[in-house]
């Protein structure tokens, strides 16, 4: 997998752990600064693992000078993430020559579904 500098996963603190043939996995230890203030966390972070596993799975298909972009994203939260670490898994559902489907699943490190996601990308020649 080439190294790309992610300075938004920097930000928040994720790594891409795994990147090729539609597939993406996205990675994060949940710290205090992930949480809501309830305690768990905020669905705006599991929302960035989902996006950016939509795209490193997209753009590990795409030719030389193509880049995505997302048009939509519809998330499931179907428990909260509470403590340890978060695992985001990624692939293409389909794939034309201007747009894709992706899905992602989120889990905690017991394993548990913690949400799912479905987004439409762009397809577009950057040049």
């Amino acid at each position: 997998m080439e190294e790309v500098e992610h300075p938004f996963a920097d930000l928040i603190g994720f790594q891409v752990s795994e990147r090729h043939d539609g597939q993406c996995e996205t990675v994060l230890e949940i710290e205090d600064n992930h949480r809501n203030p309830h305690g768990v966390v905020h669905g705006a972070v599991i929302y960035a693992l989902a996006d950016t596993g939509m795209g490193g799975a997209l753009t590990s298909t795409l030719r030389e000078g193509q880049i995505c972009s997302t048009i939509e994203i519809k998330i499931n939260y179907l428990r909260p993430g509470i403590k340890g670490k978060l695992r985001c898994q990624t692939g293409i559902v389909s794939q034309g020559k201007r747009t894709a489907v992706l899905e992602s699943d989120v889990f905690d490190d017991r394993e548990r579904l913690l949400a799912r996601a479905m987004g439409t990308f762009m397809i577009l020649d950057n040049g």
